[in-house]
């Protein structure tokens, strides 16, 4: 027999399985497993259905359950925003031909009104939305992925809770649907502190780097980079994926000497790994195969069987979180790096092999709660240097990062640049909220094999000038040009006077909009279109206004409208002052 939840705002949920107990908050319902039934919970477990109401050319924005993975456009046309769908061949979690799941969240915008369907935790479940026909109705089908596991082989009956919330604001609906997220989820201490400020060596030397490399960069964070704090060594290091705490041949004096030396200079140091994967040349892999996740038949798991199976150093084997013995190597490796060898910042990346299925030490964990027990692990070592959360599952993190990479990793090219640019401001409503988000590093130089125009470069800087958040530079810093030095010159100020994210009033993302202080307002401007576009912006006061990169006055006196011609994808970025 079903049963009916009214929310205060007047949205109905149907719940079909008498085994499930819904307890109402206003417009939130945590959900738990009451029934005496011992029925493997299936990866499309259905908590609820309610009315879709909206037009089929509504806007939509959804999330995946990693970073790689967002939905726009409408319900006719959804729209994959990032790189990778979850049904492609990378990254893939469930069949293609299965219906679209909307991880996380579903926004709807339509006619200036939002409405949020949203969980609001994420402890041992991942919960997805579908949007479904049934009963010559449209309905929102609230699931939950309970990966074949059994409720008497759980730790508790407790399974996640969600949201539906109304508004005319969608800055006011992030900011209600991130306090019910934190009610849930308390955030790590740095998500309010200063973000960081820095240098990573993938993107001028990817896996090539080397301790002289590293340390002539070091020799160049002087005069306009001085505001560089961190120093990032991005893979690269470690001997194999897995023994993290023995250096590769091109790091001869090892790490603990590096950072010793980066901290001499001033500077942060910062290291990159990727704690949950190991290759078959480790000697994690060689003697602990015991702690590796399994098929159902005991034989090791291979990302590649089930997914993606990583960039490089493969066939990746995953750790099983679920095993002590897996939770405390992690705890001492993370203890190591920060005690003995003075790391104050963590890029944990390929998060998201650590929450895939698999037979693991515990029956009845989930991947997602398996990957929650190993981020804790990590954070006890942690103890308060920062964790940059990369390739990560995105609500099993959270409360367990202090930034999160919000985007796929960038190129110095047109495309990638435009993509980076919509996957990060999808997400920039979770900055300072539910960690800082990381639209990733400002690559302001062409390299060999990757060139970089100026119009793609504006947009660019007009993406990270936006974002706020975690800013590493990604270019050899002895080969910096006057306009990369300026340009990052310009951002370090952005920084120094304001740490939030500019706010986009729709999902067009044309305009974002960011009051730096009593005096300054900015004003970021995109064109996604294949048009050119005309754009009026407006201020309360008359004020001056500026470009911001050149300093160039755009009008003859103070005046409350200023009108902006903008070609196709490009952008244009403006400072007032009152």
């Amino acid at each position: 027999m079903s049963f009916s939840v009214e929310l205060k705002n007047g949205h109905s949920l149907r719940v079909r399985d008498i085994n499930l107990q819904a307890e109402l908050n206003s417009n939130e319902v945590r959900f738990s497993y009451q029934g005496l039934s011992n029925d493997p919970i299936s990866s499309g477990y259905v908590l609820a259905i309610t009315e879709f109401t909206f037009a089929y050319n509504a806007v939509l924005l959804a999330d995946g359950f990693q970073m790689c993975a967002q939905t726009t456009g409408t319900v006719q046309n959804p729209e994959d925003v990032g790189r990778h769908s979850e049904q492609s061949q990378y990254y893939r979690i469930y069949s293609p031909s299965a219906s679209k799941r909307y991880y996380n969240y579903l926004l709807v915008e339509e006619d200036a009104a939002y409405t949020l369907f949203g969980f609001t935790s994420c402890h041992r479940f991942a919960g997805y939305f579908e949007l479904v026909e049934l009963e010559n109705h449209h309905w929102v089908k609230i699931c939950l992925d309970g990966e074949e596991t059994c409720p008497r082989d759980w730790s508790s009956s407790q399974l996640e809770s969600i949201v539906i919330l109304k508004g005319d604001s969608l800055s006011q609906l992030y900011h209600e649907y991130t306090h019910l997220i934190s009610c849930n989820h308390s955030p790590r201490q740095g998500v309010k502190r200063n973000a960081p400020i820095g240098w990573c060596s993938w993107y001028a030397y990817y896996s090539n780097v080397s301790e002289q490399l590293v340390s002539d960069n070091l020799n160049h964070m002087e005069g306009s980079l001085e505001a560089i704090e961190y120093v990032m060594i991005d893979d690269g290091h470690q001997a194999f994926m897995g023994d993290w705490l023995a250096p590769s041949s091109q790091f001869p004096s090892g790490i603990k000497s590096l950072a010793q030396e980066i901290k001499r200079c001033g500077k942060k140091p910062a290291i990159w790994l990727a704690p949950f994967i190991v290759q078959a040349e480790s000697d994690i892999f060689c003697n602990h195969k015991d702690w590796l996740v399994t098929h159902q038949d005991g034989s090791l798991l291979k990302a590649e069987d089930i997914t993606y199976g990583g960039w490089r150093c493969t066939p990746w084997y995953l750790l099983d979180a679920s095993n002590p013995n897996v939770q405390e190597y992690f705890t001492t490796i993370i203890c190591t790096m920060r005690k003995e060898w003075g790391i104050e910042l963590f890029k944990l990346d390929a998060l998201f092999w650590g929450a895939l299925k698999g037979c693991r030490a515990q029956s009845g964990i989930t991947g997602v709660e398996a990957y929650r027990l190993g981020m804790e692990a990590i954070n006890e070592g942690v103890g308060k240097a920062l964790i940059l959360g990369c390739n990560a599952p995105m609500w099993p993190s959270l409360g367990l990062v202090d930034g999160m990479r919000v985007s796929n990793a960038v190129e110095r090219d047109k495309t990638r640049c435009i993509q980076v640019a919509r996957e990060a401001f999808f997400r920039s409503w979770q900055h300072r909220k539910l960690w800082q988000i990381d639209p990733d590093c400002a690559t302001l130089l062409p390299l060999e094999n990757q060139t970089i125009e100026q119009s793609n470069l504006d947009f660019h800087r007009n993406v990270l000038l936006a974002c706020g958040g975690f800013l590493m530079s990604g270019d050899p810093l002895s080969q910096m040009t006057p306009l990369a030095k300026s340009t990052l010159s310009r951002l370090f100020v952005r920084h120094k006077h304001n740490q939030n994210a500019a706010r986009f009033s729709s999902l067009s993302l044309e305009h974002a909009y960011l009051r730096m202080n009593k005096k300054n307002d900015l004003h970021c401007l995109f064109n996604f279109q294949q048009q050119a576009n005309t754009v009026y912006l407006t201020s309360d006061v008359p004020v001056n206004w500026y470009d911001y990169w050149s300093g160039e006055k755009m009008t003859d006196g103070r005046t409350d409208v200023l009108k902006v011609s903008l070609e196709s994808m490009t952008s244009r970025a403006f400072i007032t002052k009152r």
